[in-house]
């Protein structure tokens, strides 16, 4: 775990500086879109709303992740493998600049596979592409470092995301037909709510 600290450590800090844009953005989405299904009499179903309520809020902590320039070094590496092989493996580093490269997008190719209903691997592979190779341009552009390996990485992570997608989908039509309803579904997003407070908590220091 102590290997996985300095990546933790950035989430924690994206935490804390975004929290305002993250409360701001939470209340923004759930008013409308209570107000939505109120309106036009739709059924609510809460771990769908919840499920589309934590993909919002990943893709505002990757922006951060991705584009800050806090603390962030410059340079330029279109060669593949070149800087991710200069890593010690199991070293601090390698954890955080490859390790977590992969962990950071591996929501992102499980959550666009589930809005996509995608179950073919190029369509990930090309978002990802697209959207990493967008953020390492703009990454160049405020001054912090484009890396070609990141972009490897990125995609990497999306694969290990739509694979997870894919199996979560296989064992979901396996299960017993009382696990497979919204009640079920509902509890373990509540669960998961309650997790991310316990977490959200510890991050700002308030004990529950």
């Amino acid at each position: 775990m102590k290997s996985l600290s300095p990546f933790y450590n950035t989430f924690e800090v994206a935490i804390k500086n975004c929290w305002p844009m993250l409360a701001l953005f939470i209340v923004i989405i759930t008013v409308l879109r209570i107000t939505k299904i109120i309106i036009n009499h739709e059924e609510f179903i809460f771990h769908k709303e919840f499920f589309r309520l934590l993909a919002v809020l990943y893709f505002l902590l990757l922006y951060y992740m991705l584009l800050t320039t806090e603390g962030a070094s410059s340079g330029f590496n279109i060669i593949p493998f070149k800087e991710m092989t200069r890593y010690t493996i199991g070293s601090k580093s390698f954890f955080y600049n490859v390790i977590g490269n992969i962990v950071l997008f591996i929501p992102f190719g499980f959550i666009t596979s589930w809005y996509l209903k995608s179950k073919k691997t190029f369509q990930n592979v090309l978002i990802t592409t697209i959207i990493s190779l967008t953020a390492e341009c703009i990454q160049f552009y405020i001054g912090r470092a484009f890396d070609i390996d990141d972009i490897i990485l990125n995609v990497l992570g999306s694969i290990v995301g739509f694979i997870i997608y894919v199996f979560a989908e296989t064992i979901e039509k396996h299960l017993p037909k009382f696990l497979r309803n919204n009640i079920f579904y509902n509890i373990i997003a509540i669960i998961v709510f309650i997790l991310i407070i316990l977490l959200f908590g510890s991050i700002w220091g308030i004990r529950i």
